[in-house]
């Protein structure tokens, strides 16, 4: 190991409980020390966001914990290096590994799976999926609750329970969320989340090396079983009949089942009905499409995630626009995020249009004019006065008028900047729009638009969402 990467993971160990660990894990992943020399420690981040977030929320506790680890360093920088996510970049931190430790189930090499106990092996819980960050809604609030009690009491209370609904509704946040609240208050306990083509393969596998009772012991050491998808069992006699002796066996030890399907017990083709019949004796709940104002909500809660800003009127046609599922729904944004952050600009309507309609090619796009998509939109000074008006949401008259307020200073310099970079009018020309100003304010706001690009991200995105508004 590096001498700077055991510097790294000395500062990651100072810094990991003064965090949270959703944040730790989300902030710090594939983090490094690119330079340490003078004074100077200069730490490489993944994204832009990564970058934004730990110099706004962060640099301070990381000052101190680097000064603790190393009294000489005297300040400290972020760089941007996107390869430290690859896997042939070998400088960046898994910060999962540092918080798991030695306290997590060791990981199955090559696998997304945890041996939890001697011939017990789940999938890994993702630390993301709590019940505090999943947004309620009027569809999906009696779930929700559910949860929460099976969380607070496993083996207790609503058992087995039983969540179905469509397609990337929910299903398996709530599912993960659950498993990984009840290790919050339980850590003692062995919580296993598999699909069930993992629990058939296992089957397969036991009764290829005819080790069935082997199969069943194991189980017996399982605190809560979480079987995802249910519905895949169907038609798998022998699977069907384990999963039976299995379901049996943790039911009288009054330990906790948690299954999630696409449809209720009783329209499941394919399962044997005394399977069917045990789901149906606990509690059934479903996940529905959320409505407008959850949908809306939904898409908040993942900018606040994902520590990003946009435009409401952005969200809100996203959340009016995609009808189908909240995996959709979230693939949306993070799509317009990843865009913005590659493109180093601010997601607009028009740009976020152009991703759902990719998904949904054939339903009509509400709130959106597509027929003018493929034309170049400014093709003079007024056209780029309009789009500005709309992007600050300032008035026509407060830009070129006289008004010198400080909230209308700089959308009128990057109107000035545009209209002479883009479509190459004269400082005098442009003076005259704005109030008959002299072309050398003209040539000072330009400038310092210019100069302010260097160094100002924010500004970078809105320029350049501007300037694809503009069909640049």
């Amino acid at each position: 190991m590096s001498a700077m990467k055991e510097f790294w993971i000395q500062v990651l160990a100072k810094i990991e409980p003064r965090v949270k660990r959703a944040h730790f894990v989300t902030w710090f992943q594939d983090t490094a020390v690119l330079s340490k020399k003078d004074g100077l420690v200069i730490i490489g981040v993944p994204n832009v966001y990564a970058k934004d977030w730990l110099e706004n929320k962060l640099n301070g506790e990381l000052i101190s914990a680097v000064r603790e680890v190393d009294p000489s360093v005297l300040q400290i920088s972020f760089e941007v290096h996107p390869n430290l996510g690859l896997e042939d970049d070998k400088r960046g931190v898994d910060v999962k590994s540092l918080v798991d430790g030695g306290h997590s189930p060791r990981k199955v090499r090559g696998k997304q799976e945890v041996r939890l106990a001697e011939g017990v092996v789940s999938k890994c819980l993702n630390p993301k999926y709590t019940l505090q960050s999943f947004v309620v809604g009027q569809d999906n609030r009696l779930a929700h609750a559910a949860c929460m009690a099976v969380s607070a009491s496993p083996g207790s209370s609503y058992n087995p329970l039983f969540v179905y609904g469509g397609v990337g509704l929910g299903k398996t946040h709530l599912l993960q969320a659950t498993g990984n609240e009840i290790l919050r208050n339980y850590p003692d306990k062995v919580v296993v989340y598999m699909t069930s083509e993992r629990f058939t393969n296992e089957i397969v596998e036991a009764i290829g090396k005819r080790s069935s009772k082997t199969f069943k012991d194991r189980y017996r050491k399982v605190d809560c079983l979480i079987i995802d998808d249910i519905q895949f069992l169907a038609n798998k006699e022998m699977t069907q009949v384990e999963f039976f002796h299995t379901f049996n066996e943790l039911y009288d030890n009054g330990k906790q089942i948690i299954i999630s399907s696409d449809k209720p017990p009783k329209e499941l083709k394919g399962l044997e009905q005394r399977l069917t019949s045990r789901f149906e004796m606990g509690m059934i709940v479903d996940v529905q499409f959320p409505d407008f104002e959850t949908r809306l909500a939904i898409l908040h809660a993942k900018c606040r995630e994902h520590q990003v800003l946009i435009a409401p009127e952005v969200l809100e046609f996203v959340a009016y626009n995609v009808r189908n599922s909240v995996r959709e729904l979230e693939g949306v944004l993070l799509q317009a995020i990843a865009q913005a952050q590659l493109e180093q600009s601010t997601p607009t309507i028009r740009s976020v249009a152009r991703i759902v309609k990719k998904l949904n090619k054939t339903d009509p796009l509400s709130g959106y004019d597509e027929k003018g998509d493929d034309r170049t939109i400014a093709r003079s000074p007024d056209d780029v006065l309009s789009i500005i008006c709309k992007y600050y949401k300032v008035e026509r008259e407060h830009l070129v008028g006289p008004d010198r307020h400080i909230g209308i200073m700089r959308p009128r310099q990057i109107a000035m900047y545009l209209i002479k970079q883009e479509l190459k009018h004269s400082y005098e020309e442009i003076g005259r729009l704005f109030s008959g100003r002299n072309h050398t304010t003209v040539m000072h706001a330009v400038d310092k638009v210019l100069k302010t690009l260097r160094k100002d991200e924010g500004l970078l995105r809105d320029v350049n969402a501007l300037k694809m508004e503009m069909g640049m």
